[in-house]
């Protein structure tokens, strides 16, 4: 089976969906990984002259952690970080577009679209029109995921809220997406906040036992042909 993870940037697909993406490669599927932002030029501690130095670094993070999960594939652009706003929509969507027709994935995991941050929500809207169930689409569902101080931090004033009715069962594959989120160096936070390996911990144990597992992560289904 293939999938495709779409993100605004680098580590969202971590955040979201490592343990999932793990699990599906062990079990011996295709995983592609498609991140849209170049993830670094809104930062206010990143000094002009270092910008570039700064994203090869980053993205080099980003190749390393798609090889270390086993993922087939990695595809990155390189759309303004927190302006996504900015660029058409259309452009966008296009780049979704292409990787879908190279890739025929049969299901596609993506930004939720009420989070607070706004490369997210522009994220989510493309692919909806990226992957709109066409006859002859290989898009047979579609999910979204949630990202540590995005989702949670938009306090569910934005719609849509998130409403997880998928989870899948991590409890094998939460260590391996802990090395993988500590491949993103400085990524990473102390406790309290949403990022810090703690927090993540309590996360996939919260979504867990809401489920009868020791942890999970959880999806928003947009879609599923049956």
């Amino acid at each position: 089976m293939k999938h495709l993870i779409i993100a605004a940037h680098p580590d969202d697909e971590i955040l979201g969906c490592g343990g999932t993406i793990s699990k599906l490669i062990s079990a011996g599927d295709e995983v592609n990984i498609l991140i849209l932002g170049e993830g670094i030029t809104s930062r206010a501690d990143i000094d002009v002259s270092e910008v570039k130095e700064q994203l090869r670094k980053l993205h080099d993070q980003s190749k390393k952690v798609a090889d270390f999960l086993g993922v087939s594939k990695l595809y990155m652009e390189n759309f303004p970080d927190n302006r996504f706003d900015t660029v058409a929509l259309l452009d966008i969507t296009k780049k979704i577009e292409k990787i879908i027709d190279e890739t025929k994935p049969e299901t596609i995991y993506t930004q939720h679209g009420g989070d607070l941050n706004i490369d997210h929500e522009r994220t989510f809207r493309a692919t909806m029109t990226a992957a709109r169930p066409m006859a002859g689409c290989s898009v047979k569902a579609l999910y979204a995921y949630e990202v540590a101080s995005s989702t949670e931090w938009a306090m569910q004033k934005f719609s849509p809220e998130f409403k997880p009715s998928r989870f899948v069962d991590i409890s094998g594959y939460f260590d391996k997406k802990i090395e993988a989120m500590k491949m993103y160096e400085g990524e990473t936070r102390e406790f309290p906040h949403p990022r810090s390996e703690k927090a993540l911990y309590s996360q996939a144990c919260k979504w867990g036992s809401s489920i009868g597992f020791e942890k999970a992560e959880a999806f928003e289904v947009i879609y599923e042909k049956i």
